[in-house]
């Protein structure tokens, strides 16, 4: 009987360790996750966030025109193509198309983890809008075709959902901690700036973008921490 290598016992022990590590702060993101949205959401139908919306949403206009967002006209086109990157078209040609490829290559299970969470989440996000039917900002001029509820907002939430899935997805088949630092930072940056994206077009209040970042983090947790465990059960592929 060959005998593992230490190296090896002991990458194999580590990485059981930190997979521990990221349970237990899989579970903290969801719970914080959910404790925000519950607070955003009280704090905003009470009326008691409608000083801190305006003041933001005011703060990005020039002074006595509504209709003007601060800044050269060339930031407004760059906001505009940002926030296109949480559209619907957009994420379903992502997932799909990343789903495909895990599938090809024999990644049926995550293939299966990205479609769940993504579609999943936009389920969520369309009930709640239906459920909380906030009406969209009429404090300044939209610089983006809208037509939904407001709160909470899908692009925030669902570009959470589907870009720190697979952020997280990218980490699980590179060993080196740089590399996962990366990826995740790199995801977490575009999910940021496409809600904010959402605030300076003036189609969101602030809050709506909280609610939906803090929701969207959550989600994207909860089916990470699904993953994990149906790994260690052997009933998902693991990476490579």
């Amino acid at each position: 009987m060959k005998l593992a290598h230490p190296k090896d016992l002991f990458r194999n022990a580590l990485r059981l360790a930190l997979s521990e590590i990221g349970a237990t702060i899989a579970l903290g993101v969801i719970a914080l996750g959910a404790l925000v949205f519950a607070f955003v959401a009280d704090e905003t139908f009470e009326g008691d966030a409608r000083g801190f919306d305006q003041s933001i949403l005011l703060a990005l206009r020039e002074p006595g025109d509504p209709a003007n967002p601060i800044g050269p006209a060339w930031v407004e086109h760059a906001v505009v193509d940002i926030t296109a990157l949480g559209g619907y078209v957009i994420l379903t040609l992502l997932v799909v198309g990343v789903a495909l490829y895990l599938f090809v290559a024999g990644k049926r299970g995550s293939a299966l983890l990205v479609v769940g969470a993504v579609g999943s989440g936009t389920v969520l996000s369309e009930t709640l809008k239906l459920g909380f039917a906030r009406p969209r900002p009429d404090l300044v001029a939209h610089l983006a075709e809208v037509q939904s509820a407001s709160f909470p907002s899908g692009h925030a939430m669902i570009s959470a959902i589907a870009y720190l899935t697979l952020g997280v997805l990218l980490t699980r088949v590179h060993e080196r901690r740089r590399t996962k630092f990366l990826v995740m930072t790199y995801a977490v940056t575009l999910t940021l700036l496409i809600g904010l994206s959402r605030i300076y077009l003036g189609v969101h209040w602030p809050t709506d973008v909280l609610a939906g970042w803090a929701l969207g983090a959550a989600w994207s947790a909860l089916w990470w921490l699904l993953a994990w465990q149906l790994q260690r059960m052997g009933k998902l592929d693991r990476p490579a």
